[in-house]
């Protein structure tokens, strides 16, 4: 979509991102204070929507909905810091390691965005092209779909957070695997970042597509990276009480949405533009790395 936005700089673009997401967090944190339920989770959800709802104007306004791209990755931060400083009877050193993991995580992740981001002149190919196929309609898709659809995602993928900051049994078997799991996920989806943005410096023929690095056994293993991390992330609150299995709705979650909704649309796409992509297919998996059928 053409908006206002078409003749902003990078650094100004940056700067109203800034300022949006500033004033989403505030004004969530205001929000949830003045109708507070006592409630750590649902506090935190009245919050999140709030602020989902501040981004959604700005997008509106600015006839851009990656305005919300960074929400993914951004509001993750304060909601487990929260959740910490919320539970001074949880175990500290679970507490900080949950934080710098999901810190680590959410910064790495939105530098990468910044770093390939034009501006605000710019918009996903997926938003343009549900403008195109909605019409009139498509800010009330942008609302559910792209804003808070994948706002309610998150916020389920955080939600063993919660049971593992308030608890105050020490550190297990299972909190190590979640330790391992998480940051090793954070590792790979690095990986893959750096390396797709290497491959694509040396300016590849037009239709070409990486199949080198870790993307030589997994077509998209940045997202295998990114559901391992929310994966690693329930694995904590299992480490506390088995009983917490159902946090795992978050989780679960994500990977059906990118086993069945984000791999199939980059793939249909990728068929459509690049040369071979569909024998590509055939041979290398399409999630979890795994050996080639050359």
């Amino acid at each position: 979509m053409t908006g206002p936005t078409n003749k902003l700089s990078r650094s100004v673009s940056l700067l109203i991102v800034l300022i949006a997401y500033a004033l989403a967090i505030v004004a969530g944190i205001l929000v949830a204070q003045q109708y507070s339920y006592q409630n750590q989770l649902i506090d935190v959800a009245i919050a999140d929507i709030v602020a989902t709802v501040i981004i959604f104007l700005f997008s509106y306004f600015l006839k851009n909905s990656s305005m919300y791209d960074p929400f993914w990755s951004l509001i993750p931060i304060p909601i487990a810091y929260y959740w910490m400083i919320s539970n001074p009877g949880g175990v500290e050193t679970r507490q900080w390691i949950i934080m710098f993991l999901v810190t680590f995580w959410g910064l790495r992740l939105t530098v990468n965005w910044i770093r390939g981001w034009p501006g605000l002149h710019h918009e996903d190919w997926r938003y343009v092209d549900l403008a195109e196929k909605n019409g009139k309609l498509y800010w009330l898709v942008s609302f559910s779909g792209i804003h808070l659809f994948p706002t309610i995602l998150v916020f389920g993928g955080m939600m063993p957070v919660l049971s593992a900051m308030n608890s105050e049994s020490p550190l297990n078997l299972i909190d190590y695997l979640a330790i391992v799991i998480t940051f090793g996920a954070v590792i790979i989806e690095w990986l893959s970042d750096e390396q797709l943005i290497a491959y694509k410096k040396k300016d590849p023929e037009k239709g070409a597509f990486i199949k080198t690095g870790l993307w030589a056994y997994s077509r998209h293993p940045n997202y295998f990276g990114e559901v391992s991390f929310w994966v690693g992330l329930f694995l904590f609150a299992l480490a506390r009480d088995w009983a917490f299995y159902w946090t795992g709705i978050g989780a679960l979650a994500m990977i059906i949405l990118f086993v069945f909704i984000s791999i199939p649309m980059m793939d249909e796409r990728h068929k459509a533009t690049r040369t071979g992509y569909e024998e590509h297919m055939k041979r290398v998996s399409a999630l979890v790395p795994w050996f080639r059928k050359d």
